[in-house]
């Protein structure tokens, strides 16, 4: 590789075990295995819960700051997000010769501390604007995060390169900073991948729908919930043998020191229980990557509930699995989806996820179908090697802008 070999360091807040995660662990494998020199730094990294490759040696996890607090009394969280953020970079700029290329996910707030390290370019993921993600409810949050907002916008514009994860979230990216707009800053997409080689073909498949996301009422999980009880109004056009054997798995993110995580949890067995559904409806909490990769190659398809999803990398885990995905008609879905090729897009409402769930009760074998489209589908086009082919493009181009 010679000349190209770069010296590349990832700044993210929290390694755990979420979409952004796995993007931001996607991108250190795939730049290691390019030839690069890559090392992360991070605010938190619990070896119990975390993505296998950021233990294996591929490259090196360096923690700062684990000690200062995540929330102030359950409040405060982006305050508390950035300050441990700011204290990982700070520790980077001090006791850290020069790097060619920083990647910042997440907190664009590092970005000027990074600038000051001169020769290195400074690369911006941006799952999505953080201040569209938080709500602006009470007055006094408004306030609270008006300079927040402010600071975002300033500083994402200091990047020299910035990355968007779907088209929807680059016009949302445009609609909200409108300064970085008008002064022609615009992203970059780059799709967010799923590594094929741990999806092998599926096992017998069981009548089973399976909803995996974390415990967050944003994920929208009661939709699963309401559109499978509203399966029994449909028995004529099913036909009740397979609807008796039907069942729901709702598998996720789940970290009892989050409040809406047990909250949430709570509610929706309350729902399955008012639905009259609970004795077919299975929770599992933090199931592991294998258990995870188990459930999808037994299951009949993926009910992906969350609308205006920035992304959503679980449609993807999901085709990648051989299987079909019912989804939301908004959002991120609407990039990766092929409607009626690979899952079906629906109006978020329970009855339209109901009637396509039914296709599949009716219909079996359009699993298997769908399912083999849908593999050849994320292969063509959201596999990890053309996820980081496209990554070492953009950060060997930046880097080359610095050398000439």
């Amino acid at each position: 590789m010679g000349s190209s070999r770069l010296n590349v360091a990832i700044i993210h807040p929290d390694l755990g075990i979420g979409g952004a995660e796995r993007l931001i662990v996607d991108a250190a494998v795939e730049l290691a295995s390019h030839g690069h020199s890559v090392h992360v730094f991070t605010a938190h990294h619990d070896k119990q819960r975390c993505f296998e490759e950021t233990l294996s040696g591929i490259f090196p996890v360096t923690v700062y700051g684990a000690f200062l607090p995540r929330h102030i009394f359950y409040r405060l969280h982006a305050v508390c997000a950035y300050l441990r953020c700011i204290f990982v970079a700070l520790c980077v700029m001090f006791l850290w010769p020069s790097f060619d290329v920083i990647l910042v996910d997440q907190v664009s707030v590092v970005i000027p501390l990074m600038k000051l390290k001169k020769s290195a370019k400074i690369v911006f993921y941006c799952h999505f604007p953080d201040l569209l993600l938080a709500q602006h409810t009470t007055v006094l949050r408004r306030i609270y995060r008006k300079p927040i907002d402010f600071i975002e916008q300033i500083t994402t514009g200091m990047a020299d390169l910035i990355l968007v994860n779907s088209n929807f979230t680059a016009s949302t990216f445009a609609k909200t900073f409108k300064n970085l707009d008008a002064q022609g800053i615009r992203p970059a997409v780059l799709y967010p991948a799923v590594n094929l080689d741990q999806f092998k073909e599926p096992n017998a498949i069981k009548l089973n729908f399976l909803s995996i996301n974390r415990f967050e009422r944003k994920k929208n999980m009661e939709l699963a919930i309401s559109a499978f009880a509203m399966l029994h109004t449909l028995e004529g056009v099913i036909g009740g043998g397979a609807l008796a054997d039907a069942s729901l798995t709702i598998a996720g993110g789940y970290d009892k020191r989050l409040r809406e995580n047990v909250e949430y949890l709570e509610e929706l067995k309350n729902l399955a229980e008012k639905e009259g559904v609970s004795d077919r409806v299975k929770f599992l909490t933090s199931c592991s990557t294998s258990e995870r990769n188990a459930l999808l190659s037994e299951c009949l398809c993926v009910l992906y509930t969350p609308k205006d999803e920035h992304f959503g990398i679980v449609p993807l885990e999901a085709m990648a699995s051989y299987k079909p995905v019912i989804a939301c008609n908004s959002g991120g879905p609407v990039e990766t989806i092929k409607n009626g090729e690979t899952g079906f897009l629906c109006n978020p409402n329970p009855r339209d996820f109901s009637l396509a769930m039914a296709k599949f009760l009716q219909d079996p074998q359009m699993t298997q179908r769908m399912g083999q489209e849908a593999r050849k589908h994320v292969k063509e086009s959201f596999s990890t090697k053309i996820f980081g082919d496209h990554l070492n493009g953009y950060v060997v181009d930046i880097a080359r802008g610095k050398k000439d």
